[in-house]
C-alpha cells in the first residue's frame, strides 16, 4: 500500500497521551510556532508513539483546534547527554483519525 508512509522500527503502539507527554509537546510547542510563525491557543497532546533510538523519538499527535491536529515528532536525546528536547519534524492539518505514522 502506496502513501502510508515508513514502518517505525521498534515504535510502541499508539497510546493515549501522558502528563509527560503533555509536558513534551509544550516544551517544543515554541519551536513549531517557530517555524509555522503562529500562535497556539490550543496545544492538547492527545495520542502517542515512542521509538527507541539513541535517546527516544517521540510521535505525538496535538490538537490544536476543534477539528485541526498536528504531528509532531520530537527527540529525547540521552541524560547523560543534557540537551534540550528538539522538534525534529512536523504535519500540519491532520485529521483526528489521522494514524500517527513514522515520519
Amino acid at each position: 500500500m502506496s502513501g502510508m508512509g515508513r514502518m517505525c522500527g521498534g515504535c510502541t503502539a499508539t497510546q493515549p497521551a501522558t502528563a509527560d507527554v503533555q509536558a513534551i509537546a509544550d516544551q517544543v510547542k515554541p519551536q513549531l510556532e517557530a517555524k509555522e510563525n503562529k500562535n497556539y491557543t490550543m496545544f492538547k497532546a492527545v495520542e502517542f508513539k515512542s521509538q527507541i533510538v539513541a535517546g527516544t523519538n517521540y510521535f505525538i499527535k496535538v490538537q490544536v483546534a476543534d477539528d485541526d491536529f498536528i504531528h509532531i515528532r520530537v527527540y529525547k536525546s540521552l541524560p547523560h547527554e543534557n540537551k534540550p528536547l528538539a522538534l525534529h519534524d512536523y504535519q500540519t492539518n491532520k485529521a483526528k483519525h489521522d494514524e500517527l505514522s513514522y515520519f
